[in-house]
């Protein structure tokens, strides 16, 4: 059983690892748009030029060929979907990987790994903030089960994923330190049950919120 001293060190270490959070998950400089690809260059010119083959100046030549001319420029734009049907985009190679594609996928991993991060980062100032108003009042009067090692443990894993910023390492920290978050939350909670009254109610209510909040990642 341990008292308030165990718990302030806990706080002291968790407190550490939100600064460092804070301080890794800072807004890298946004990324410049993808450039459009050498086959889309070479489509738009050969689109842009096709007015000009021999072949259609001699179609044009022909009785009407310049009515049918101003009526096909006077025509509505095909769809992405129809100029692929009709072979316009013919010299695109089915397994060429699409800029713009791996441009999307990669911004929306960083908007899923910016929102994983922020939600860690709450859930951390949330449980240091029950933790330091609700929990340390109650002991005072009941001493509690408590883990430091694993606050340590949690600054420890903050304090490398800081050092990466970004990568498969950097991912791996986070998902890390997000289960470390977990364990010290769910053991808080098992700890609680020793109270002889209802007094850590709020407590435990408070911590099984922020323990859903983290578990929506």
């Amino acid at each position: 059983m341990a008292g308030p001293a165990a718990l302030l060190v806990s706080v002291r270490h968790q407190a550490g690892a939100l600064r460092t959070l804070r301080a890794a998950g800072a807004p890298h400089p946004p990324c410049s748009p993808p450039q459009p690809s050498h086959t889309q260059t070479f489509s738009t010119s050969r689109a842009g030029t096709a007015w000009h083959s021999p072949g259609e100046e001699m179609e044009v030549s022909e009785p009407g060929g310049a009515l049918e001319l101003e009526e096909e420029r006077k025509a509505p734009r095909k769809s992405p979907k129809e100029g692929e049907e009709s072979g316009d985009l013919s010299l695109l190679s089915p397994h060429e990987p699409r800029p713009e594609r791996l441009a999307r996928c990669e911004t929306l991993r960083e908007v899923a790994l910016r929102s994983k991060m922020s939600r860690l980062v709450e859930a951390t100032s949330q449980l240091v903030r029950v933790e330091q108003t609700l929990l340390l009042p109650l002991l005072q009067q009941h001493p509690l089960s408590l883990h430091p090692k694993d606050s340590i443990e949690f600054r420890n894993i903050c304090s490398h994923m800081a050092l990466q910023r970004e990568g498969q390492q950097f991912e791996r920290d986070l998902h890390e330190a997000h289960q470390c978050l977990k364990t010290i939350i769910e053991k808080l909670i098992c700890s609680l049950a020793v109270f002889p009254s209802d007094s850590y109610i709020p407590v435990r209510s408070a911590l099984r919120q922020i323990l859903q909040n983290l578990l929506a990642m």
